[in-house]
């Protein structure tokens, strides 16, 4: 179906030239003379190429037919990411390119919405928050409660990012998936 191309957000399927594209971010700029434009990144599903393109805000663009399912993540192994659809226990591997940096973030059992088009995976989308352990971070000073400076923490995935000063190793945080920035102390 055709969409206007201000309309276009991070995660839309795109057909262009008989070929897919996955929206990496879109953003409108509209600057004080001319006319607005819509800034496109996009990367080729077929071979995982990156493309940017520039939209006229009222431009046509052909937006692919992508059906959203629930899936579960099983594991993963040499040949990309394993799910399976709830619904009717069909598997489904999902190679490495699509995933990209959401992988690390992927637990056992997580579910996750993986967009088909034609019965093949061509993206994925995260819970917007994982909780994860704190495996490293510097320990806890006195008196500096109050400060709002982060200070850098290992998390149980291998990733880094910025704790406030109160976290201690072993701490379960919950952060975003998009990013990996601190949100809260786990509840559980």
């Amino acid at each position: 179906m055709k969409v206007i191309a201000s309309s276009i957000r991070k995660g839309n399927i795109i057909e262009q030239d008989g070929k897919l594209y996955v929206v990496l971010s879109a953003e409108n700029i509209h600057p004080g003379k001319g006319t607005p434009v819509s800034q496109i990144e996009m990367r080729r599903i077929g071979d995982g190429v990156k493309v940017s393109e520039r939209y006229k805000t009222t431009d046509q663009v052909e937006k692919a037919t992508v059906e959203d399912h629930n899936y579960n993540y099983l594991y993963e192994d040499a040949d990309g990411f394993h799910f399976m659809n709830n619904d009717n226990y069909d598997q489904v591997q999902v190679s490495k390119e699509i995933v990209g940096s959401s992988a690390p973030y992927l637990q056992e059992n997580m579910t996750v919405k993986l967009s088909m088009h034609d019965g093949n995976p061509v993206a994925i989308q995260l819970p917007q928050r994982v909780t994860l352990e704190v495996v490293e971070t510097e320990p806890v000073t006195k008196g500096q409660t109050a400060s709002s400076s982060y200070k850098p923490a290992m998390l149980s995935n291998g990733i880094r990012t910025g704790v406030p000063p109160h976290v201690s190793t072993g701490t379960r945080i919950v952060v975003m998936t998009e990013d990996g920035s601190y949100v809260e102390r786990a509840k559980d």
